[in-house]
């Protein structure tokens, strides 16, 4: 038995396919090949296939890794310096959210009663 396809958001989808697109001009203005870029990352030529044509099935350490090798700049960010200010801006802002969340309880109404 193969490997299930997972249900993805039509967001989810556009954003694989646009991430896709730009691996792969990145890629091409390097003048590197596939396989030059697969070596690069330690990933296999077929991964990036995947990759470049928004295949939802590739891990996200493996596609933001290739990103990365690649030149793509991830989350709009140009350096690591700014990814890690970004990221220091949401663990913060996660800091001030509730540790856990719960559902509302039911309210009681006079109608839940047994007199």
């Amino acid at each position: 038995m193969g490997r299930q396809q997972p249900s993805l958001h039509p967001a989810a989808r556009e954003a694989l396919r646009i991430l896709g697109a730009q691996v792969r001009a990145a890629r091409v203005e390097k003048r590197w090949t596939g396989d030059d870029l697969a070596e690069a990352a330690g990933v296999s030529r077929y991964t990036i296939t995947q990759i470049e044509n928004g295949a939802p099935a590739v891990g996200i350490g493996n596609v933001l890794s290739v990103a990365a090798i690649a030149g793509v700049p991830l989350f709009g960010a140009a350096d690591r310096a700014e990814l890690a200010a970004m990221r220091a801006r949401a663990e913060d802002r996660v800091a001030l959210l509730p540790s856990r969340v719960d559902k509302p309880r039911r309210r009681m109404s006079d109608d839940d009663l047994d007199f």
